[in-house]
């Protein structure tokens, strides 16, 4: 696992993953996890600089890490690190196992055809998540601008500090509850490891939450249990 992209999602995927893995394997035995854990402030000043081949550089390196210490497989507990997860997956000695695929196959699989788009502003404003959706036939809707720089100061300040308050709660529902009201999606992709810890006990009404590390840890444990 590259994990500490945040730490508090970090530890969000080790408990589910051991969960996961215990709850499917006959065996009650427990999972070889490897843990990486990377600077999130480092992370960030590489995105918000825009230097993605030194972001991808730094990630190389704690794969390369992963794979020395005997990984037959890596992944990443975030989501938006992804923004160079093809490079990455081309420099990595191992298999990579992406949360975007993971996340797209199980929409398409819900049979979901309109999806609105939360995660860190790097992640809404890129075109990794829409382009993959795009492959199965299936929109992403992401706020609007001003939505966005509001949910990404969140993220940024409180979420990935362990702050997880219910006015930002109450805020970002707000805007789920527009998205579905006047742009009519089905579902709401949360595309930022740390938002399921602010809303995964208190999803928008109607509307399908779409967790996406629940739906990467079992994609990691179908991998472990191969």
């Amino acid at each position: 696992m590259i994990g500490g992209l945040g730490p508090e999602s970090t530890i969000d995927y080790y408990r589910t993953i051991i969960a996961r893995y215990r709850a499917r394997n006959r065996n009650s035995d427990y999972p070889h996890v490897v843990i990486n854990s990377l600077d999130v402030d480092r992370g960030i000043a590489f995105l918000d600089g825009g230097r993605l081949g030194e972001l991808t550089d730094y990630l190389a390196a704690g794969v390369d890490l992963l794979a020395r210490a005997g990984a037959d497989f890596a992944f990443m507990a975030a989501n938006t690190p992804h923004l160079v997860f093809d490079d990455l997956q081309r420099r990595s000695p191992i298999p990579l196992v992406s949360i975007v695929r993971a996340t797209a196959e199980h929409a398409r699989a819900r049979g979901l055809k309109k999806l609105g788009l939360f995660g860190t502003g790097f992640t809404m404003g890129a075109s990794f998540y829409p382009e993959e959706f795009q492959r199965s036939a299936m929109t992403l809707i992401r706020p609007s601008e001003t939505e966005r720089q509001m949910i990404h100061r969140k993220y940024i300040e409180e979420l990935l500090k362990n702050q997880f308050l219910p006015e930002t709660r109450a805020e970002i529902l707000n805007i789920a509850r527009r998205m579905k009201d006047e742009d009519g999606i089905e579902a709401l992709v949360l595309a930022g490891t740390e938002l399921p810890l602010l809303l995964r006990d208190s999803p928008p009404r109607g509307l399908e939450i779409l967790d996406t590390t629940l739906i990467h840890v079992e994609a990691i444990v179908d991998e472990l249990l191969t």
